[in-house]
């Protein structure tokens, strides 16, 4: 019997993006697959379902999970969602794997294979199949907009008939996949940026996208291409010199994280003291705790005049590309142990053994073992 992949519509509010688009949807079925969704599971992505050519559209998740051998989400499913994936199956998404430990129990309770996409390693042979940083992506592209947006200022060099204009000066904190978008996109705004990472690698990159490059003589490279945590003593020095940044800038792009833990302060309660009256700071880390000591998750307050925006789940607010991109790493993770139509995983592949969390009843992923205590 072919396998049947199985789509829901995501039900984790203010979510709008679909782990299957038209597409994908059609190299699945090129392969042998059967495919069978939920009725307008991407309509909140503005697919419709005519667009589905070739795909089962059922009503209800029990009618779309039924006797699915393999489920594709974008976030991890409900406790109602997991009852209905059958026993034995594989399921693949952003589980957040660190978060919910119930969630866990609930999955291996039901002995579901569960590949977390958060958990890839990071190789040059996954990066076609890197869900972070496609949505990583996405996120940085919407803060410039939203800076831009909130700026008092304009962000090009304007010359008017009243005079010339100068740009807006912004700073963008942390130089991965999300900060190099993010100062990208305020330089096609034509804003002057400058950027800072604590990876001695990013300096280049950065330099590369025409922005200037904040030293604070300080650098944490760690493993797998993210910084590590600093020292109190690095911590200090960054501290000192990156105030100065900050308190110059009209905007603050701050974009700093570690997966799997909370990110870290980088802008304190005094450094937002110093800044402008009327500057911006957008917290892309917000979801993880914020890089500004202010930062109020989903929120925008205001300190000393200084407007602190803390957005929630920015890839959503760009449902269509978001979707795409991540449709595009799901097929390019599954399309090698899918032929004739069966999945055949291969499970001493280096990338299917560093993404699996859970399977035959068990956590297995190492680092989430410990993290939540069952090493």
């Amino acid at each position: 019997m072919p396998l049947t992949i199985a789509v829901s519509r995501e039900r984790a509010p203010g979510e709008h993006r679909v782990a299957l688009v038209p597409e994908t949807a059609k190299k699945f079925a090129a392969l042998g697959a059967v495919l069978r969704m939920e009725q307008s599971a991407g309509t909140e992505s503005h697919f419709l379902d005519s667009d589905y050519a070739g795909v089962t559209l059922v009503d209800g998740i029990p009618e779309a999970y039924g006797t699915a051998g393999l489920i594709l989400r974008v976030t991890p499913p409900l406790p109602e969602e997991i009852a209905a994936i059958p026993e034995g199956s594989v399921l693949i998404g952003l589980l957040r794997p660190f978060e919910d430990k119930a969630r866990l129990a609930a999955l291996n309770a039901r002995r579901i294979t569960a590949f977390s996409l958060e958990l890839l390693p990071r190789i040059s042979r996954a990066q076609s199949m890197d869900a972070l940083s496609s949505q990583a992506s996405c996120a940085g592209y919407q803060c410039g907009l939203i800076a831009a947006a909130r700026c008092t200022k304009f962000f090009p060099m304007l010359t008017t008939a009243a005079g010339t204009i100068r740009p807006a000066r912004v700073l963008v904190i942390g130089a991965g996949v999300a900060g190099l978008q993010a100062i990208a996109t305020c330089k096609r705004l034509g804003a002057m940026v400058e950027a800072y990472d604590v990876r001695s690698a990013a300096r280049e990159q950065i330099e590369s996208l025409g922005a200037k490059f904040v030293d604070t003589g300080v650098a944490a490279d760690g493993a797998g291409g993210y910084a590590r945590e600093l020292t109190a003593e690095e911590k200090a020095a960054q501290a000192e010199k990156l105030a100065k940044a900050i308190a110059a800038a009209d905007v603050v792009i701050a974009t700093a994280a570690i997966p799997g833990k909370k990110a870290p302060v980088i802008i304190t309660r005094e450094m937002v003291g110093r800044m402008k009256y009327g500057a911006i700071i957008v917290d892309m880390a917000a979801e993880s705790g914020g890089n500004c000591e202010l930062t109020q998750p989903g929120e925008h307050v205001v300190a000393n005049d200084v407007n602190i925006h803390g957005p929630l789940n920015l890839p959503s607010r760009m449902p269509t590309h978001a979707s795409e991109l991540y449709s595009k790493n799901l097929y390019n993770f599954l399309s090698p142990w899918i032929k004739d139509g069966e999945l055949n995983i291969d499970w001493s592949d280096d990338v299917v053994a560093g993404t699996l969390l859970c399977r035959d009843g068990a956590t297995v992923h190492a680092t989430v073992k410990q993290a939540m205590g069952e090493a």
